[in-house]
């Protein structure tokens, strides 16, 4: 199984940028039928991310960032790279997909993929609202023709 999740808030601008990449991809892959293939919103729910990704082959991790970099820049990540246990918390809001990974693999061991890609957008705005920044556009439909080659590379391969 291939899973895609996309992270963010939608009401924060440009970090709503993975849900948008996750959304988009729904609706490209809606009638592709290729079985085994799961496309999340995660919103900010890292636990989530932790559970929808137990039982795939290859997770990919889409979410803003904020590096002080150029707006728009793209990364793309081995998701081991970025892992990390959480620190002890009494609140699940803490828990980020970063903890997911690193959990997921603990908890879940061979159920939990060792496959995992991340793609990182460059934030210009991560205020309150609902619009994506101009620099932003670009790069987002980059992430998701980068995102298609991946997920046809899979299903050719299997």
């Amino acid at each position: 199984m291939l899973t895609v999740i996309g992270c963010g808030n939608l009401n924060r601008c440009d970090d709503a940028v993975g849900v948008i990449i996750a959304q988009k991809l729904q609706k490209i892959f809606q009638d592709a039928n290729l079985c085994n293939l799961k496309i999340y919103d995660c919103g900010t729910a890292g636990m989530e991310v932790m559970f929808q990704a137990r039982g795939s082959e290859k997770l990919i991790i889409i979410d803003a960032c904020s590096t002080d970099s150029e707006p728009g820049t793209i990364y793309k990540v081995p998701g081991e790279e970025l892992e990390e246990l959480p620190e002890p918390s009494y609140s699940l809001h803490d828990f980020r997909w970063d903890h997911a990974l690193a959990a997921g693999r603990k908890i879940f061991k061979e159920e939990f993929p060792n496959d995992v890609t991340v793609y990182l957008i460059e934030a210009e705005n991560l205020g309150l609202g609902l619009e994506i920044s101009p620099s932003l556009k670009d790069p987002i439909k980059k992430v998701i023709e980068s995102i298609e080659k991946d997920i046809n590379n899979f299903y050719s391969k299997n």
